[in-house]
């Protein structure tokens, strides 16, 4: 059995004569040849073999004299994979449909008769640019930044909403994402974009809490010349400026409830229209929204539409607060200060000790972007290249630091959960030892150990 690096290349040859068949199978026994006499066999062959190179007559089946079946099998080729080099077959005297052919994707062309080392060359030159192509692309993606590079984490949890995003990306689910100020909602929601095959068109941002009442509605539906006193000109709307691409709705909770019910129709509808305007206007676009307040209580206030919700919530994330991703305030806060000293000039800068126990023990009520802006400022206004719990403006950690060393996690750890169960069982230690899965001569080891009576 051959190895990969072995194998023969797949050339894929599309002719209806016989002969000529032969002929070139065997003129080009280098390569894997696959054959077909027409669109149909053609079209069968590119989706089973997805060959890299293609040559073909354009005169072929039913109406061999005509290029027009040639012509539109190499726009459905094109169509399938446009990363396929097809070389083109004519007549000595059918330059015109081989230049037609070269605009409608074609690698090159060769007339018949063919000389085969001309052909051979064509064919293995069509080769090595396709190779050159894939090995640029997959530079290219390897060069890129991931969509998630942004994020930070080595909590479950956070990495848990991270799996959610890329699996729902794909799709065309709305998604409410949910946390606390200074989370990284719009993040998340950009990553939805990156991800998704909306990607290549534009992502738009509008913050519904940010924009008065009275000019919000204009904002996202757009307007129509005359519409109201000053609109001078027809203006589309964020809306409509997404189209193709993805909507995200910040702060949705503050969506006035008169534009509440204009958005749910839009999404049922997947239609708008501006403002003093009478045409419906069909929009294609993926909305993503965020909030920082709770949804549920304000629609049992009466303050947000439950139908609005439900449309909007088909898929919800709700993203941890920066106190409950363990660790992760320190991870974040070294990485902000490489961003930030590399930024701002000031060489290799670190956090020291103290600085990075007051950050674990702080609560960050803004969450990432309060951390991110704490660490800017003592970058920034620090002396020397080492940063304090001072430098940081925050206070030392209180009380004894946690056990780092893993002898004495691991009994701080089996001390709290004999501890727990002992409490569970009132006593009994038979029970205590079946619900810690140990026998009882090793519960009363741990008990003397830990000196409990």
């Amino acid at each position: 059995m051959k190895n990969m690096s072995e194998q023969r290349k797949p050339l894929l040859i599309v002719e209806d004569d016989p002969t000529l068949q032969k002929q070139m199978q065997w003129a080009f026994d280098q390569y894997d040849t696959i054959v077909a006499n027409d669109r149909a066999s053609a079209i069968a062959q590119v989706r089973r073999f997805e060959p890299a190179v293609i040559t073909m007559d354009l005169g072929l089946p039913p109406s061999p004299d005509d290029p027009a079946e040639g012509l539109k099998l190499l726009e459905e080729i094109h169509a399938l994979t446009p990363a396929a080099k097809v070389i083109v077959l004519t007549g000595q005297n059918d330059r015109a449909n081989a230049l037609r052919a070269i605009s409608l994707g074609a690698h090159d062309f060769c007339t018949k008769p063919f000389e085969v080392e001309l052909l051979t060359w064509t064919i293995d030159r069509a080769f090595r640019v396709h190779e050159l192509q894939e090995e640029n692309a997959r530079l290219l993606a390897a060069y890129e930044a991931p969509a998630m590079s942004g994020i930070v984490t080595r909590d479950p949890e956070m990495l848990r909403v991270c799996r959610t995003i890329e699996k729902v990306a794909p799709t065309s689910a709305t998604v409410l994402i949910l946390g606390e100020s200074g989370t990284g909602k719009e993040l998340l929601a950009r990553a939805l974009h990156e991800l998704s095959p909306r990607r290549g068109n534009r992502f738009v941002a509008i913050n519904c809490a940010a924009i008065p009442e009275t000019l919000l509605e204009s904002e996202l539906f757009g307007y129509e010349k005359g519409a109201f006193t000053g609109a001078v000109k027809q203006t589309i709307g964020k809306i409509e400026t997404a189209a193709s691409g993805t909507l995200f709705l910040d702060e949705i909770g503050d969506l006035p409830t008169a534009l509440q019910s204009k958005l749910l129709r839009f999404l049922q509808e997947r239609v708008i229209e501006r403002i003093g305007g009478r045409q419906e206007i069909p929009i294609d676009v993926r909305i993503v929204c965020a909030t920082h307040q709770s949804l549920k209580e304000r629609i049992v206030e009466g303050r947000f539409r439950e139908d609005l919700y439900y449309r909007l919530a088909e898929i919800v994330v709700d993203i941890p607060p920066l106190r409950a991703r363990h660790g992760d305030a320190a991870l974040l806060a070294h990485g902000f200060v490489r961003k930030v000293a590399a930024e701002q000039r000031r060489g290799s800068m670190t956090l020291l000790p103290d600085a990075i126990d007051a950050i674990g023990a702080h609560a960050w009520p803004g969450n990432v972007r309060e951390l991110e802006n704490v660490v800017k400022r003592a970058v920034i206004m620090a002396d020397g290249s080492g940063l304090t719990a001072a430098d940081i403006g925050l206070s030392p950690a209180e009380g004894e630091a946690a056990p780092l060393n893993l002898r004495h996690v691991r009994e701080e750890a089996e001390r709290r959960a004999v501890l727990r169960v002992l409490g569970k069982v009132n006593g009994n230690l038979s029970k205590a030892a079946e619900l810690l899965g140990v026998r009882r001569p090793t519960l009363y080891d741990l008990m003397y150990r830990f000196g409990l009576k």
